[in-house]
């Protein structure tokens, strides 16, 4: 029986509650500027067997799924539906964009990633959008 707990609490350390996503561009964008936060724009397809990998795997894992709750706005779309701008292209799936609040490409990555690589994703990402902002309040 303390093995069964044990396994549990484990289990519930390592995956964080599910993430909420936004399926409307418009309204990720909305939220997005409110807040001043990126967009993180996962482009899945229903049969794509890597996109389904990097929802089950690694955006579950607690430290990354903790991270896109605090600092980012997350929008789910579907290839080939017409629910997105036109700029957001996805030759291959997943294909996993970072925008500003205001909806340009801020990064854009192609594929999936396991856990320390997609951190250091994230760590580029901030990085980029930190500096942008930093730029922005210099030249007003």
């Amino acid at each position: 029986m303390k093995n069964i707990l044990l396994l549990f609490i484990s289990v519930t350390f390592l995956y964080a509650t599910p993430l909420s996503w936004y399926k409307d561009f418009d309204k990720a964008k909305q939220e997005a500027q409110l807040d001043n936060k990126v967009i993180y724009a996962l482009i899945t397809t229903k049969t794509c067997k890597w996109c389904k990998k990097l929802k089950k795997t690694t955006l579950k894992k607690r430290p990354i799924s903790k991270r896109l709750k605090g600092g980012y706005v997350l929008l789910e779309l579907t290839r080939g539906e017409k629910n997105y701008p036109e700029n957001l292209k996805a030759k291959m799936v997943p294909m996993n964009y970072f925008l500003t609040p205001d909806g340009r490409i801020l990064y854009s990555i192609p594929g999936y990633w396991g856990e320390e690589d997609f951190m250091s994703i994230l760590d580029d990402v901030d990085r980029k959008f930190h500096r942008q902002n930093q730029h922005k309040k210099y030249t007003k």
